[in-house]
């Protein structure tokens, strides 16, 4: 069988698990199973695939039929600049949370020597792409699954950054080392009985400890925020993603905390997804 039919073979069997872009995966699933890139792929459509590459692939085809993610399935996830490892431990990088580091960096533009804090840094990718763009500024990761520190600490080593990277497993709210120029953080802020709802993608293979905001979607991003108010200097700036509709909740706690709001920022689909303040 050569490429292009194992990719419209491949695509067959996800269109008919009304998987979202079916072409796209096989076309993804089959490079990994070859270890090429997508480019090869496309440039070679008539190169013959070896037996046992077919059988990698119809592997990797199975697993998507099953709804697990592609990033997942291909340990890798492209955000911001650059490429990072990804495991099922980790929340999956979504473009959306590109409008931390956007901001991050456009705030401090004229910045030299800042001190930044990632609380929940997951797979590393809104403190390591900040710390890859700024090259004297030193972060501090917190999270609370050890796992997600050893992923960060491989993509911090692959993005050249881990001489000026500091990771702690801890709590939040036991957390009390330094104080910080920059907060940044992506916390878990969906309802609780709301998970079961989401696509099978993220409901059954993301770790649900970093999707589940308790009861009200709140009970995370209020830790978050009281932690941050301790920990951040004066007049340092503060980036929070949150869930679409909890903005005029959220910036409430900000401002009791302290907090002066700059401003809201709209995702892709326009939706509310980052609260950006200054410490006051």
């Amino acid at each position: 069988m050569n490429i292009y039919s194992a990719i419209v073979d491949g695509a067959k069997i996800l269109k008919n698990k009304y998987i979202l872009n079916p072409f796209l995966d096989s076309e993804i699933l089959l490079a990994e199973a070859l270890n090429k890139n997508r480019k090869y792929i496309l440039l070679n459509p008539l190169k013959k695939i070896h037996k046992e590459d077919l059988i990698k692939f119809e592997n990797l085809i199975k697993k998507r039929s099953n709804r697990e993610p592609i990033a997942q399935i291909i340990n890798k996830k492209f955000f911001w600049n650059s490429e990072f490892y990804v495991t099922n431990d980790t929340l999956i990088p979504r473009p959306d949370t590109e409008l931390i580091v956007e901001y991050a960096l456009k705030l401090t533009k004229y910045k030299n020597k800042l001190r930044v804090l990632d609380i929940g840094i997951g797979s590393g990718c809104i403190l390591l792409s900040i710390l890859k763009s700024k090259k004297d500024f030193y972060g501090t990761g917190i999270d609370v699954n050890k796992n997600c520190i050893n992923i960060t600490r491989k993509n911090a080593v692959k993005l050249e950054v881990n001489s000026r990277l500091k990771l702690v497993k801890s709590d939040v709210d036991k957390f009390f080392q330094g104080k910080y120029d920059l907060v940044v953080s992506n916390p878990p802020y969906i309802k609780r009985y709301l998970i079961r709802n989401l696509e099978k993608e993220v409901a059954i293979f993301e770790p649900r400890i970093a999707l589940d905001g308790g009861l009200d979607g709140l009970s995370e991003i209020r830790k978050v925020i009281n932690k941050t108010s301790e920990l951040i200097k004066k007049n340092g700036k503060f980036i929070l993603e949150i869930g679409y509709d909890q903005k005029n909740k959220v910036i409430k706690l900000l401002k009791k905390e302290g907090f002066y709001i700059n401003s809201t920022l709209k995702d892709l689909a326009k939706n509310d997804r980052c609260i950006v303040c200054t410490k006051i």
